[in-house]
């Protein structure tokens, strides 16, 4: 069961943050907080996002729907050759304004099985420069990076390749988190697949360990799927069990109606909005729900004449959003 690319074209250049409020200097720990967990993160709202593009000719109640979207901070998806400049860009403007920027790294060779969101770098050498580069790109400003979805759930399933494959895939990815864990205000976020798709919780921890999520600050749950909050948080408690504890984050953009069934992933009826991106969970173990998918793109054609995977439907956004 995997789920589909955003889009990692970056339209236009990266306007000024229309977000919420600045992160500050690291207060104390709380009392009874974990040491580590992120404390008064704010992110970087992007007014290139596809939503926010396409607020601007809108009027009425599609605009107030679409704005839903368009306000909240949802991550920036990178690939191919332009990522390292893209990063820079988004980063220096977020710092600029105050806070921390929300990313997706999705370069992996092989990416989505040669499916709806095929391509990736060309080997293991060009995943290791293009991972180089990145790093080079964020240098010493504030980000979050979710690294590679679907990429170690693709081992475990129908899609899995041969053991050396695997193997190589998993030492790339360790790789990437060496690398970007060398930035010191970068926090890395390993993808683990969701609720519906990996059932056992040890064997996915197991392909997580090889892929250096030791290093990371944490893994990923329910990236660009529809599992509620308590199922992801239930499933990511059992993956956190399973790695001695380890946090993870949750993307909550389109899970507020929670799943239509474990196998309508593919843009399904009926969907909405979840959770708006915060650190405050109020979940031990859970660092934040984040928008990693942006809601509105599109998860692909599913056959029923929708838009490619990552372009934006605004039908779709208009439902999630509650618009009609």
């Amino acid at each position: 069961m995997h789920r589909f690319w955003r889009g990692v074209a970056l339209a236009g250049a990266v306007g000024v943050a229309a977000g919420c409020g600045g992160p500050r200097a690291a207060p104390a720990q709380p009392a009874g907080q974990p040491a580590g967990q992120p404390v008064g993160q704010t992110f970087y709202v992007w007014d290139q996002s596809s939503a926010a593009r396409q607020l601007t000719s809108l009027k009425g109640a599609q605009a107030a729907a679409v704005a839903r979207i368009a306000g909240q901070p949802a991550a920036v998806w990178l690939a191919g050759p332009d990522a390292r400049a893209e990063a820079q860009d988004l980063t220096l403007r977020a710092a600029a304004a105050g806070r921390t920027a929300l990313l997706v790294a999705y370069d992996i060779p092989y990416r989505d099985c040669g499916r709806y969101s095929a391509g990736g770098a060309a080997d293991g050498p060009a995943y290791r420069a293009w991972i180089d580069g990145l790093a080079a790109g964020l240098a010493d400003r504030a980000a979050w990076v979710v690294l590679e979805p679907d990429a170690v759930a693709h081992t475990l399933d129908s899609c899995a390749a041969p053991a050396a494959e695997a193997d190589e895939r998993y030492g790339l990815l360790a790789y990437a988190v060496k690398e970007l864990k060398k930035l010191p205000k970068v926090r890395v976020y390993l993808d683990a697949g969701n609720a519906g798709w990996l059932k056992d919780p040890g064997l996915l921890a197991g392909a997580l360990r090889k892929s250096g999520v030791d290093q990371a600050d944490g893994f990923a749950v329910n990236v660009s799927n529809f599992y509620t909050t308590q199922q992801s948080s239930e499933f990511g408690g059992r993956v956190s069990a399973a790695l001695g504890g380890k946090h993870f984050v949750i993307d909550t953009s389109r899970n507020g109606n929670g799943p239509l069934g474990d196998r309508d992933w593919c843009n399904p009826a009926g969907r909405a909005l979840g959770e708006t991106p915060t650190t405050d969970t109020g979940r031990p173990g859970v660092d934040a729900y984040l928008w990693i998918k942006d809601p509105g793109e599109s998860d692909g054609d599913c056959g029923r004449g929708e838009p490619a995977a990552g372009r934006f439907w605004l039908p779709y956004a208009v439902r999630l959003a509650g618009g009609g």
